[in-house]
């Protein structure tokens, strides 16, 4: 017997600005993977098709490239002011989240660095620093570090270990952090 009913097209319901969140949420993580994969070369496009979201979803979240870096890094720093809230975390721990993060995010160092005094950037600047003077402190005071070591000596290191694992191939990235961390460990000894 044959059907004259036409089978029903499946559709996807439009939440809309129930959807925004979400939608966010996805074109985040859809990002980390895109750009992990292809380095910036990948198209912009593709961070949408792999959220599974329009065109349109990308572009009124992020009008460009630097729009989505920042918003990544806004959840990397939230990251580390969670994790590094503990009262036993210490410039090691920082270390060892920037690594691990800076493996996943390195298309977006690149981007976000390109710019520092973009004020999107520079606000995640200055959260970083808030995070990086407590543990100075914290490391300060428990005889971890030594006296002459500064915030910006911590600042920069993080910058440096980041920026190098950015330009490092995958396969030389575990090497090249345990020699700058090796080099890190040095240089904040206590003397």
């Amino acid at each position: 017997m044959h059907s004259t009913a036409s089978p029903r097209a499946e559709t996807r319901q439009n939440r809309g600005p129930a959807a925004a969140a979400d939608n966010r949420r996805a074109l985040i993580a859809a990002a980390r993977e895109v750009y992990a994969e292809g380095g910036l070369a990948a198209p912009f496009s593709a961070v949408a098709k792999r959220a599974g979201v329009g065109q349109g979803s990308l572009y009124r979240h992020f009008p460009d490239r630097t729009a989505l870096a920042v918003a990544v890094f806004e959840d990397n720093v939230r990251d580390l002011e969670e994790y590094t809230a503990a009262p036993d975390r210490t410039i090691e721990d920082l270390l060892d989240r920037v690594v691990d993060q800076a493996v996943v995010s390195t298309a977006f160092i690149q981007l976000v660095t390109a710019d520092l005094t973009d004020p999107r950037v520079a606000v995640l600047g200055e959260r970083f620093y808030g995070v990086v003077e407590q543990l100075v402190a914290r490391d300060h005071a428990a005889g971890r570090i030594g006296d002459h070591v500064e915030i910006e000596d911590v600042t920069m290191a993080t910058g440096m270990l980041a920026t190098e694992l950015a330009r490092t191939d995958a396969a030389a990235r575990p090497a090249a952090s345990a020699r700058a961390r090796r080099l890190f460990r040095a240089a904040f000894a206590p003397r």
